[in-house]
């Protein structure tokens, strides 16, 4: 899935993304945890932010994808 950093994903591309279940990204969204927005009935993630999260969300002292 080739993506440029200011993509906006739904749910379904999201959970394909983070090769996560439909559901635990639900509870990850209820739970606040995970930055996105509602517009309307629907879920949207920036994937800039997404990535943002989860650099931020790494342990630390753990290489990032790109070193290693």
């Amino acid at each position: 899935m080739k993506m440029a950093p200011n993509d906006v994903l739904t749910l379904e591309e999201l959970s394909v993304y983070l090769k996560i279940p439909k559901s635990t990204l639900y509870k990850i969204v209820r739970e606040g945890k995970i930055p996105c927005q509602k517009v309307g009935r629907h879920w949207r993630f920036r994937k800039a932010a997404i990535d943002r999260w989860l650099e931020e969300a790494k342990p630390k002292g753990q290489p990032s994808r790109e070193n290693g």
